[in-house]
């Protein structure tokens, strides 16, 4: 019985190194993510303080005031393909960090509610969604 149980522990020692090490391989990894709520249509803050900026609501003309469409294909070999149609707003991934201009900057995807990326341009790429009614915000 003593044997068996030092092989079982040994096993477990082996197999899970084994587990971490294949699942680094293939870049997974035991971070946590924002459940936060979804925030605005579109954000158009972009700077050093990125959270802190979007909590301050800014100002915006309604003629000037971004708008937001969203259209959502099954890709052909796997996923979904999510476009970003934007009035008044343009995407500027270079200013990222930097001074905030109006009408321009970045986005944030959220499935049912959990962000799930950045978006930098009106394409993204969506590797999987759950079962049933979903609800995809920007």
């Amino acid at each position: 019985m003593d044997r068996a149980l030092w092989l079982f522990l040994i096993g477990l020692v082996f197999g899970g190194g084994l587990g971490f090490t294949l699942a680094a391989g293939y870049g997974v990894t035991f971070d946590g993510h924002d459940h936060a709520a979804a925030g605005a249509e579109a954000h158009v803050t972009v700077g050093t303080e990125h959270m802190a900026q979007h909590a301050t609501p800014l100002e915006v003309s309604a003629i000037a005031a971004p708008e937001v469409s969203l259209l959502i294909d099954p890709d052909p070999d796997a996923g979904w393909n999510l476009q970003v149609k934007t009035r008044n707003f343009d995407f500027a991934p270079r200013d990222a960090g930097g001074v905030h201009v109006d009408g321009t900057g970045h986005a944030h995807l959220y499935v049912n509610g959990v962000k799930q990326a950045r978006l930098y341009g009106d394409w993204h790429h969506i590797p999987d969604l759950p079962a049933g009614e979903v609800i995809i915000e920007v």
